[in-house]
């Protein structure tokens, strides 16, 4: 399935200064109230992107996009290509087999498959699948049943040598096989699997997952393989711009554009690229300087939406400093929340609100706030963990056999929010005794280099999620099987008692049940100090005004055939 959640580095840009009291006391300024947020809240639109019918869009055009990371790895199952980056190129030109709405409704897409049904016969839970007859590679190859079943063979887990970044709903699938014809797919589960609609998308062809070399390494600075309303122009390593064009073969509805061109921009430059009609959108994440200069470009549209997506600190259990529960408990006492989120959100027309659930949106029908102690900001709790711990204090910092608690709060370069939010952690711990060091890294080498490797102490990032939230559970919170085999779970931390919640949550068919158990899974989350949530992330973005079905999706996914410019 496309995984629960996908990785982004950026929180865009915040033009705000550092304040003496940055620290995080009790004079530092305050979140929203809880009500106030919640009605704010509930006027965010589940989706805003000027819906235009298809024949009202022009015929042609091109549409010029900014990527905020450039990829060298273009399989979006593998672990280092589940990120935002690789979704946007991937997503005009790469099978989905399910399409959402923006209430998070879930549907088969015609355009490759076009009738599924579920049924529990017994004990077993059966997914068949027909395929559109007309469904082909873009190397002559059809879309058939074999397509499915290597998919489910590379990601269900049971061969390590696939470098996956999720197993979620493949590791519960007993067989995949051939129907009636090659174009029906027939899959029977182990277990069952309440988010079986979100398997099998993005569905790569069969020559990629026949073989870990080919899941791995088949896909790096190339897109050899296509089926979708556009094909691959260009791929150009120089420039880092993947170039898209309609694609005369594709059976579906035809493209309204003649080409879509993604261009790499670094996160400081994007709203310059975008005011100086380079780029046809923008996004805005979390800076009120520019949305305030985005809203003053001639002719442009903002348009925002209530997303499954939000901002985050990573915190590494498998760091030297940071292994001792206690310790990451301290760590997550000594860090203001509230500060944070008024510093990156202030001025952007958003909820101000800190994030209380590791898995549902504030603006989500399951939300609780599961965080308890632990999400209240508490310094004197944290330095009596320290002290337990065995980390006391000596002069400015904590020393324990005789090494000094020194940790890194790790950053992509080009990004100062995520640089401001390294300094006020650095101001808020050193009040409890933990030195940190911001430690700002190249944005291209921030998921490869430091993070999946697991190269740090905390880093600042965000997930962007899908209508499947409970798929967050295995992909990122289950024990790792190994250090090299961690799925998502870059903490690389998880206990019995929560793995076998995650397994419960994961199979339960009720969905009011598996809400409660993903609550339950959540408190134990927080109980780890795995991450630390932050705030839902917004999801704002700046357009040309005649950009038509584009902008602020939420959980809606794209109709690349529509998409375009008005007459």
């Amino acid at each position: 399935m496309k995984v629960g959640y996908k990785a982004i580095g950026g929180a865009a840009l915040l033009a705000m200064a550092l304040t003496a009291c940055a620290g995080g006391g009790a004079d530092k300024p305050k979140a929203a109230s809880s009500e106030a947020a919640k009605e704010q809240a509930a006027t965010i639109p589940g989706s805003t992107t000027n819906p235009v019918a298809y024949d009202q869009v022009a015929d042609g055009g091109t549409l010029k996009l900014a990527l905020g990371l450039w990829q060298t790895q273009w399989n979006y199952n593998q672990v280092n290509g589940t990120n935002a980056s690789t979704d946007d190129v991937i997503e005009p030109i790469i099978p989905l087999v399910a399409i959402a709405n923006d209430k998070a409704e879930v549907t088969n897409n015609p355009d490759y498959v076009t009738e599924w049904k579920m049924e529990l016969t017994g004990d077993k839970q059966v997914v068949t699948y027909k395929i559109h007859e007309k469904a082909t590679w873009s190397d002559g190859t059809p879309m058939t049943y074999k397509d499915f079943q290597a998919q489910w063979k590379a990601l269900n887990g049971s061969n390590k040598k696939y470098q996956v970044s999720s197993t979620d709903g493949y590791d519960r699938v007993e067989s995949v096989e051939k129907g009636a014809t090659d174009k029906d797919v027939v899959v029977t589960f182990s277990k069952n699997y309440p988010d079986w609609p979100g398997m099998f998308s993005p569905l790569y062809p069969a020559s990629t997952n026949e073989t870990p070399e080919a899941f791995n390494k088949g896909w790096i600075d190339k897109l050899p393989i296509t089926a979708g309303p556009f094909k691959v122009e260009s791929v150009d390593q120089t420039t880092k711009t993947a170039t898209l064009v309609r694609d005369d073969k594709w059976w579906g509805q035809k493209a309204k554009l003649d080409k879509v061109i993604f261009r790499t921009i670094e996160d400081t430059a994007k709203l310059n690229a975008f005011a100086n009609g380079e780029i046809d959108a923008v996004e805005i994440p979390a800076s009120a300087s520019d949305l305030k200069r985005a809203k003053g470009v001639p002719d442009v549209d903002i348009r925002k939406a209530a997303a499954p997506n939000w901002r985050h600190f990573t915190v590494n259990g498998s760091s030297e400093f940071l292994k001792d529960k206690s310790v990451r408990q301290a760590v997550q006492l000594g860090i203001n929340r509230e500060v944070i989120a008024q510093s990156d959100l202030k001025d952007m027309d958003w909820p101000i609100q800190t994030l209380n659930n590791h898995l549902y949106m504030n603006t989500h029908k399951g939300y609780v706030d599961n965080s308890g102690e632990l999400g209240k900001y508490n310094p004197e709790k944290a330095k009596q963990l320290l002290d337990a711990a065995g980390w006391k204090q000596e002069g400015e910092y904590r020393k324990k056999d005789g090494k000094e608690f020194a940790i890194r709060f790790t950053v992509p370069s080009s990004l100062p929010t995520a640089k401001q939010e390294g300094e006020l952690t650095q101001a808020m711990l050193k009040e409890i005794g933990i030195k940190v060091t911001v430690e700002p890294v190249p944005v291209d080498k921030f998921f490869d280099d430091f993070i999946i490797p697991g190269n740090f102490d905390i880093v600042p990032f965000s997930w962007l999620g899908t209508p499947f939230p409970n798929g967050a559970l295995p992909q990122i919170y289950k024990t790792p099987v190994s250090a090299e085999n961690f799925g998502s779970n870059f903490p690389r931390t998880g206990t019995p008692e929560l793995d076998k919640l995650i397994d419960q949550a994961a199979g339960e068919m009720d969905p009011v049940k598996a809400i409660e158990l993903g609550n339950q899974a959540d408190k134990l989350i927080w109980d780890l100090v795995h991450t630390i949530p932050m705030y839902q992330r917004p999801d704002i973005y700046a357009t040309k005004k005649n950009l038509a079905n584009y902008g602020s999706f939420g959980y809606s996914d794209k109709s690349w055939a529509s998409i375009g410019f008005t007459k």
